[in-house]
Protein backbone atom coordinates (compact mmCIF):
# COMPACT_ATOMS: atom_id res chain seq x y z
CA UNK A 1 0.00 0.00 0.00
CA UNK A 2 1.50 3.47 -1.04
CA UNK A 3 2.09 5.81 1.82
CA UNK A 4 -0.47 8.81 1.82
CA UNK A 5 0.91 12.05 1.07
CA UNK A 6 -0.42 15.37 2.33
CA UNK A 7 -1.27 17.36 -0.26
CA UNK A 8 0.22 21.66 0.50
CA UNK A 9 -2.70 23.86 0.65
CA UNK A 10 -0.78 26.95 -0.24
CA UNK A 11 1.97 29.04 -0.12
CA UNK A 12 2.21 29.94 3.73
CA UNK A 13 5.30 32.37 3.32
CA UNK A 14 2.82 34.33 0.65
CA UNK A 15 -0.33 33.61 3.24
CA UNK A 16 1.71 35.50 5.76
CA UNK A 17 1.37 38.54 3.40
CA UNK A 18 -2.49 37.95 2.19
CA UNK A 19 -2.88 37.66 6.55
CA UNK A 20 -1.79 41.40 6.96
CA UNK A 21 -5.94 42.28 5.59
CA UNK A 22 -6.45 40.14 9.32
CA UNK A 23 -4.58 41.80 11.92
CA UNK A 24 -6.72 44.95 12.29
CA UNK A 25 -8.86 42.29 14.08
CA UNK A 26 -7.25 38.57 14.88
CA UNK A 27 -4.16 37.62 16.31
CA UNK A 28 -2.17 34.24 15.90
CA UNK A 29 0.72 32.71 17.02
CA UNK A 30 2.30 31.75 21.01
CA UNK A 31 0.99 35.12 22.77
CA UNK A 32 -1.93 35.80 20.53
CA UNK A 33 -5.50 36.95 23.01
CA UNK A 34 -8.89 37.79 21.95
CA UNK A 35 -9.79 41.32 20.23
CA UNK A 36 -11.82 42.48 18.20
CA UNK A 37 -12.13 38.78 17.20
CA UNK A 38 -11.22 35.82 18.49
CA UNK A 39 -7.68 34.18 18.31
CA UNK A 40 -6.80 32.14 15.36
CA UNK A 41 -4.81 29.79 17.07
CA UNK A 42 -5.95 25.83 16.54
CA UNK A 43 -8.77 27.37 14.28
CA UNK A 44 -8.53 24.05 12.10
CA UNK A 45 -10.71 20.95 13.65
CA UNK A 46 -12.24 23.87 15.89
CA UNK A 47 -15.98 23.87 16.79
CA UNK A 48 -17.29 27.52 15.42
CA UNK A 49 -17.95 29.97 18.31
CA UNK A 50 -16.45 28.19 20.56
CA UNK A 51 -13.16 30.34 22.14
CA UNK A 52 -13.37 30.54 25.59
CA UNK A 53 -13.82 34.08 26.54
CA UNK A 54 -14.92 35.58 23.04
CA UNK A 55 -18.35 36.97 22.74
CA UNK A 56 -19.67 35.66 19.67
CA UNK A 57 -21.90 37.03 17.34
CA UNK A 58 -25.79 35.22 17.51
CA UNK A 59 -24.74 33.54 14.03
CA UNK A 60 -21.50 32.05 14.93
CA UNK A 61 -23.30 30.91 18.18
CA UNK A 62 -25.58 29.25 16.27
CA UNK A 63 -23.50 27.72 13.83
CA UNK A 64 -21.82 26.05 16.37
CA UNK A 65 -24.58 24.87 18.79
CA UNK A 66 -25.39 23.03 15.30
CA UNK A 67 -21.62 21.34 15.34
CA UNK A 68 -20.06 23.02 12.58
CA UNK A 69 -16.77 23.03 12.39
CA UNK A 70 -14.14 25.16 11.27
CA UNK A 71 -12.68 22.21 8.22
CA UNK A 72 -10.14 23.18 5.35
CA UNK A 73 -13.54 24.06 3.18
CA UNK A 74 -16.08 26.13 5.79
CA UNK A 75 -12.67 28.12 5.99
CA UNK A 76 -12.77 28.63 2.44
CA UNK A 77 -15.77 29.24 2.19
CA UNK A 78 -16.44 31.89 5.11
CA UNK A 79 -12.76 33.87 3.28
CA UNK A 80 -14.53 33.92 0.28
CA UNK A 81 -17.94 35.56 1.49
CA UNK A 82 -18.30 35.84 5.14
CA UNK A 83 -22.29 36.64 4.94
CA UNK A 84 -23.26 33.70 2.70
CA UNK A 85 -21.55 31.35 4.96
CA UNK A 86 -22.98 32.78 7.91
CA UNK A 87 -25.72 35.34 7.61
CA UNK A 88 -25.58 37.29 10.49
CA UNK A 89 -22.29 37.11 11.44
CA UNK A 90 -20.37 40.52 12.83
CA UNK A 91 -17.30 40.23 10.89
CA UNK A 92 -16.99 42.98 8.72
CA UNK A 93 -14.91 41.89 6.02
CA UNK A 94 -15.59 41.54 2.63
CA UNK A 95 -13.94 38.29 1.70
CA UNK A 96 -11.27 37.12 -0.33
CA UNK A 97 -12.33 36.46 -4.19
CA UNK A 98 -9.15 34.70 -5.17
CA UNK A 99 -8.71 31.33 -4.47
CA UNK A 100 -4.91 31.37 -4.40
CA UNK A 101 -5.10 34.00 -1.83
CA UNK A 102 -7.58 32.06 0.56
CA UNK A 103 -5.50 28.86 -0.06
CA UNK A 104 -2.05 31.01 0.95
CA UNK A 105 -3.55 32.61 3.98
CA UNK A 106 -5.34 28.97 4.99
CA UNK A 107 -1.54 27.80 4.68
CA UNK A 108 -0.45 30.58 6.97
CA UNK A 109 -2.57 29.84 9.68
CA UNK A 110 -2.42 25.64 9.40
CA UNK A 111 0.98 26.25 10.85
CA UNK A 112 -0.52 27.58 13.76
CA UNK A 113 -3.07 24.04 14.64
CA UNK A 114 -1.94 21.28 16.55
CA UNK A 115 -2.71 18.94 13.55
CA UNK A 116 -0.23 17.62 12.15
CA UNK A 117 1.72 17.43 14.73
CA UNK A 118 5.07 17.93 11.92
CA UNK A 119 3.75 21.30 11.52
CA UNK A 120 6.40 23.55 13.99
CA UNK A 121 4.78 26.40 15.66
CA UNK A 122 6.10 29.63 13.95
CA UNK A 123 6.88 32.91 15.32
CA UNK A 124 4.24 35.36 17.16
CA UNK A 125 2.31 37.68 14.83
CA UNK A 126 0.23 39.31 17.21
CA UNK A 127 -0.69 42.41 16.35
CA UNK A 128 0.87 45.84 17.21
CA UNK A 129 -1.44 49.08 18.16
CA UNK A 130 -2.13 51.70 15.94
CA UNK A 131 -1.43 54.34 18.27
CA UNK A 132 0.20 53.94 21.51
CA UNK A 133 -1.90 55.88 24.34
CA UNK A 134 -0.50 56.53 27.90
CA UNK A 135 -1.47 54.55 30.78
CA UNK A 136 -3.76 57.41 32.01
CA UNK A 137 -5.95 57.24 28.70
CA UNK A 138 -6.41 53.29 28.58
CA UNK A 139 -7.56 53.59 32.56
CA UNK A 140 -10.43 55.93 31.85
CA UNK A 141 -13.20 54.42 33.54
CA UNK A 142 -16.46 55.03 30.79
CA UNK A 143 -19.85 55.64 31.97
CA UNK A 144 -22.11 53.61 29.53
CA UNK A 145 -25.36 55.39 30.67
CA UNK A 146 -23.08 58.71 29.05
CA UNK A 147 -22.25 56.13 25.97
CA UNK A 148 -25.50 55.18 25.42
CA UNK A 149 -26.26 59.58 25.76
CA UNK A 150 -23.63 59.94 23.31
CA UNK A 151 -24.07 56.90 21.27
CA UNK A 152 -26.79 58.80 18.54
CA UNK A 153 -24.53 59.81 15.72
CA UNK A 154 -22.97 56.40 16.08
CA UNK A 155 -26.00 54.67 15.14
CA UNK A 156 -27.32 56.52 12.10
CA UNK A 157 -24.71 54.73 10.42
CA UNK A 158 -23.45 51.58 12.88
CA UNK A 159 -26.31 49.03 13.00
CA UNK A 160 -27.50 49.01 16.92
CA UNK A 161 -28.25 45.27 16.78
CA UNK A 162 -25.01 44.20 15.61
CA UNK A 163 -25.76 43.13 11.96
CA UNK A 164 -23.65 44.45 9.15
CA UNK A 165 -25.06 46.06 6.98
CA UNK A 166 -22.12 47.11 4.45
CA UNK A 167 -20.90 49.30 7.42
CA UNK A 168 -18.47 47.39 10.05
CA UNK A 169 -20.17 46.96 13.24
CA UNK A 170 -19.22 48.05 16.39
CA UNK A 171 -21.16 46.38 18.86
CA UNK A 172 -19.12 44.13 21.66
CA UNK A 173 -15.61 45.67 20.93
CA UNK A 174 -13.54 45.54 23.49
CA UNK A 175 -13.31 48.94 25.10
CA UNK A 176 -9.61 48.86 25.03
CA UNK A 177 -9.86 47.61 20.99
CA UNK A 178 -12.91 50.79 20.23
CA UNK A 179 -10.70 53.29 22.28
CA UNK A 180 -7.44 52.58 20.30
CA UNK A 181 -9.24 52.91 17.26
CA UNK A 182 -11.33 55.95 17.86
CA UNK A 183 -7.62 57.75 19.08
CA UNK A 184 -6.06 56.50 15.29
CA UNK A 185 -9.23 57.89 13.77
CA UNK A 186 -8.36 61.44 16.02
CA UNK A 187 -4.99 61.14 14.93
CA UNK A 188 -5.43 60.32 11.43
CA UNK A 189 -3.60 57.27 11.33
CA UNK A 190 -7.20 55.66 10.70
CA UNK A 191 -7.91 57.37 6.93
CA UNK A 192 -11.66 57.98 6.94
CA UNK A 193 -12.72 61.20 6.51
CA UNK A 194 -16.18 61.18 8.16
CA UNK A 195 -14.31 58.89 11.38
CA UNK A 196 -11.73 61.38 12.01
CA UNK A 197 -14.17 64.49 11.60
CA UNK A 198 -16.70 62.54 14.52
CA UNK A 199 -13.36 60.86 16.69
CA UNK A 200 -12.27 64.47 16.61
CA UNK A 201 -14.72 66.20 18.50
CA UNK A 202 -15.07 63.44 21.24
CA UNK A 203 -12.67 64.24 24.24
CA UNK A 204 -10.88 61.41 26.37
CA UNK A 205 -13.60 60.46 28.42
CA UNK A 206 -16.59 60.96 25.76
CA UNK A 207 -14.47 57.98 24.02
CA UNK A 208 -14.05 55.90 27.01
CA UNK A 209 -17.81 56.33 27.28
CA UNK A 210 -18.65 55.56 24.29
CA UNK A 211 -16.48 52.43 24.49
CA UNK A 212 -18.09 51.28 27.68
CA UNK A 213 -21.92 51.77 26.22
CA UNK A 214 -20.80 49.51 23.15
CA UNK A 215 -18.78 47.08 24.65
CA UNK A 216 -21.52 45.89 27.15
CA UNK A 217 -24.08 45.19 24.05
CA UNK A 218 -25.22 41.64 22.45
Amino acid sequence: MAEQQDTRIGDAEAGEEVYDLCVGCHEVGPDAGNGIGPHLNGIFGRRAGSVEGFRYSRGLSREGRLGMDWTLETLDAYLENPKALVSDTRMSFVGLEDKTDRDNVLAYLRQFSDSPQDIPESAPTGRAREVELSSETLAIAGDPEFGEYLSNECTTCHRIDGTYDGIPGIVGWPEEDFVIAMHAYKRKIRPHPVMQMMAGRLSDEEIAALAAYFGDLE
